[in-house]
C-alpha cells in the first residue's frame, strides 16, 4: 500500500520570505491592505522566478497552455449558443476547458474558469442581466468572449497562488483563515496580470504585427471572414504569449530583446 504526504507548498527562499511576511500579517494592523498587496506581489514574484528557472515547475505552463487552447475552441459555440444561466455557463466551461486532472495546476484552471465568468459578468452588466433573466441563449457578443479569454489566464494564476497561500495559512497561521487573505491575494494577482494578456478582439481590430496572426487579423478587419471563424484562430495563436506573460516568462524586456535581435 502506498503512502502520501500533504503538499506543503513550494520551497525556496523567495517563497519562504513571502510566507514569513504572511505569517506576520494581521487584518486589523496598520496599513493592512497595503501590506497584503505587497505580500501578494511577493508571491507573484516568487512564482515568476520559479518558472523562469524551471518552466516545468508545478506543471503549470503546460497545463495552462492546454487549457487555453481548449478555451479558444469553446469560443465559437458560445458565440452561437450562449448559455441559459451563469451556472450553466460555468459548468460548461469547467467541463470543456478544465479537464479532469488532479494536480494543483488542474484545479487552478477549473477555479480560474469560474472566476473569469464572475469577472466578465462584473465587467458586462448586460451579460449579467441576460443570464439572470435566462435570455442569453442566443449567443454571446465577441467583446464579452474576448474579455472572458483575457480574464481566464489572469484568474488562473490568481487561483494557483490562492492554493499556495491557503495551504500555508492552514499549516502555519490558522488564525488568519477567517480573514481570507488567500482570496484577497488571488483577486489582487488577477487584477494586476489581466492587462498582460493579449485580447483577441483587440489584436484583430488593430491588426497588430504578432507572428502568425497578421494575415488572420487583417482578414477580420477587412470583413473577409466571419469573426466566429477567425477570432478563435487568433485566440489559439495567442495562447503561448498569454501564458508566457502571466507566468513571467515573457516580459517587456524580453520582447524588446527579441525585437532588437530581429
Amino acid at each position: 500500500m502506498g503512502t502520501s504526504t500533504r503538499w506543503r507548498g513550494p520551497n525556496g527562499e523567495r517563497w519562504n520570505s513571502a510566507a514569513r511576511r504572511l505569517a506576520r500579517w494581521r487584518a486589523d494592523s496598520r496599513n493592512a491592505d497595503r501590506r497584503l498587496e505587497e505580500i501578494a506581489a511577493d508571491h507573484l514574484r516568487a512564482l515568476h522566478e520559479t518558472l523562469r528557472a524551471d518552466r516545468s515547475a508545478f506543471g503549470l505552463y503546460d497545463t495552462a497552455c492546454a487549457a487555453g487552447e481548449r478555451l479558444a475552441g469553446a469560443l465559437s459555440p458560445l458565440a452561437a449558443e450562449g448559455a441559459e444561466s451563469a451556472d450553466a455557463l460555468v459548468a460548461r466551461l469547467v467541463s470543456e476547458v478544465g479537464g479532469d486532472g488532479g494536480t494543483l495546476a488542474d484545479a487552478a484552471v477549473r477555479r480560474g474558469v469560474a472566476a473569469a465568468v464572475r469577472d466578465v459578468r462584473d465587467r458586462h452588466p448586460e451579460l449579467d442581466d441576460a443570464l439572470e433573466a435566462g435570455v442569453a441563449r442566443g449567443g454571446f457578443a465577441w467583446d464579452i468572449l474576448c474579455d472572458l479569454y483575457q480574464m481566464f489566464f489572469a484568474d488562473m494564476v490568481g487561483e494557483f497562488l490562492r492554493s499556495v497561500v491557503a495551504e500555508h495559512v492552514k499549516l502555519a497561521v490558522p488564525v488568519l483563515i477567517v480573514t481570507d487573505p488567500e482570496g484577497r491575494i488571488a483577486d489582487w494577482v488577477a487584477e494586476k496580470t489581466v492587462d498582460l494578456v493579449p485580447n483577441p478582439c483587440e489584436v484583430a481590430a488593430e491588426a497588430t504585427d504578432l507572428a502568425g496572426t497578421v494575415e488572420i487579423a487583417q482578414s477580420v478587419v477587412g470583413g473577409a471572414q466571419d469573426p466566429s471563424a477567425v477570432l478563435p484562430k487568433i485566440a489559439q495563436s495567442l495562447v503561448p504569449r498569454a501564458v508566457g506573460r502571466v507566468l513571467g516568462l515573457i516580459t517587456d524586456e524580453t520582447t524588446g530583446e527579441e525585437g532588437a535581435a530581429a
